[in-house]
């Protein structure tokens, strides 16, 4: 890794939070990835607004990770410096109807703070597994919720090192994208305005959406949930089913026979066999219904 870089983050960082050659399969959901040069632990906004100046100004490569569940790693790794916002910007308030969530929070830990104080609107969130940062940039959904529907304002860090506050209608929210899709700004916090309801009632529906799951979901493997937008007119997982590909296997990855949208880590694949898989779906769905899938997945490194 570049020296000047990781004296630069020596001098803000705590040792701890600086893990060089770290290997990207501990840090995503697939369970896949090789080593990126630097894993930077980012702590507070200041912390992120001084790296982030430093990595623009350099050319530096970065990329901002939350939990690493929409993310596909390359077994070569990542030839730059991961910007992880998690546990340490995780904080959850709650004022009324009004609910802020750090980025790094997760989805779950956020849908349970409203729940637990009452709030109905993001029981939707609660079997998502990313954070709020990622949440937002993509619109995550499911079981008819988005993050559209209940979100009030995104704090965001400029790309150059000016806090804004974008509200609803300037996120430019659509299916599974957003105005801050691949855009350099980083998620700082959002806010969620809900409605009250009874909390038993909101724990029945969150119980019930997680049932719904572990039937449905094979949730007992590593992946990144859905694997593909869903195309306009069609199901994902319908189309990759009716293309004959349930349960295809490249080396450790497979399609899944509980549910043919999600693409699983099967047994010690490597991130080659789920991106060769990956386009092989792409193709036999093509071929069979000329239906173009495209990924949810971001990739990140050399395929």
């Amino acid at each position: 890794m570049n020296t000047s870089f990781l004296n630069f983050a020596r001098d803000i960082y705590a040792a701890e939070d600086i893990l060089e050659e770290e290997p990207m399969a501990r840090h995503t959901t697939f369970r896949v990835g090789g080593p990126a040069d630097c894993l930077l632990q980012v702590s507070d906004a200041g912390q992120l607004a001084a790296t982030t100046h430093y990595l623009n100004e350099t050319g530096l490569d970065y990329f901002v990770l939350g939990n690493g569940s929409n993310l596909l790693v390359s077994d070569k790794g990542y030839r730059g410096v991961i910007l992880q916002i998690g546990p340490k910007m995780s904080e959850v308030t709650v004022d009324g109807t009004l609910v802020r969530a750090q980025a790094g929070a997760s989805m779950a830990k956020t849908a349970r703070t409203a729940m637990e104080h009452g709030l109905t609107g993001l029981e939707f969130a609660s079997g998502i597994p990313g954070t709020i940062g990622g949440g937002v940039i993509m619109n995550a959904g499911a079981y008819g919720g988005e993050m559209k529907q209940v979100v009030e304002s995104v704090t965001v860090l400029a790309p150059d090192g000016n806090i804004m506050v974008l509200d609803n209608a300037s996120m430019e929210f659509g299916y599974r994208t957003s105005a801050l899709k691949n855009r350099h700004f980083v998620v700082l916090e959002a806010s969620f305005r809900l409605q009250e309801s009874d909390r038993s009632s909101v724990q029945a529906k969150m119980e019930e959406l997680a049932e719904q799951r572990r039937s449905k979901q094979p949730l007992e493997f590593p992946s990144a949930g859905s694997t593909f937008k869903r195309p306009e007119g069609y199901f994902a997982g319908k189309l990759i089913m009716d293309a004959g590909m349930r349960g295809y296997r490249i080396g450790g990855a497979q399609v899944s026979e509980k549910h043919c949208g999600f693409l699983i880590n099967a047994a010690n694949a490597s991130a080659q066999d789920i991106y060769d898989l990956i386009e092989t779906v792409k193709e036999r769905v093509y071929d069979v219904f000329e239906v173009k899938l495209e990924t949810e997945v971001i990739l990140l490194g050399e395929f």
